[in-house]
């Protein structure tokens, strides 16, 4: 199983961006798919999770401008940003535990795409 993250880029403040990380490889499941972000300097934070049924949760600093998703046939979690502020600056990440096909759950992790937002 292998996590491909894209959609990263330059945008100014108040502006939008899209990510996506697709998962490739025999998926028997999935218990929780999320994005977790890393500032110069900073420590990798948790950004958004969808669990299961499609429950999801945020971190305070993004909430109500952030939005995952999720296309289970696409295996594909997706993560909405808008509003954008510089603060939201880093190299964005995107894991999951999933069920592989020898049917042991495991974390993967994608390559980071960065995200610069301008002031």
């Amino acid at each position: 199983v292998q996590l491909q993250a894209s959609g990263g880029g330059l945008v100014q403040a108040g502006g939008s961006l899209r990510l996506s990380c697709a998962a490739s490889g025999r998926i028997s499941g999935r218990n929780v798919m999320a994005w977790s972000r890393q500032a110069p300097g900073k420590q990798r934070e948790s950004v958004a999770e969808i669990r299961g049924i499609g429950r999801t949760n945020y971190a305070d600093s993004v909430k109500g401008r952030f939005t995952i998703s999720r296309d289970d046939a696409k295996n594909t979690v997706y993560l909405q940003m808008n509003s954008l502020k510089p603060e939201d600056t880093a190299v964005y990440y995107c894991w999951g535990n999933l069920l592989s096909s020898d049917y042991v759950w495991r974390d993967y992790w994608g390559q980071g795409t960065q995200v610069t937002v301008s002031s």
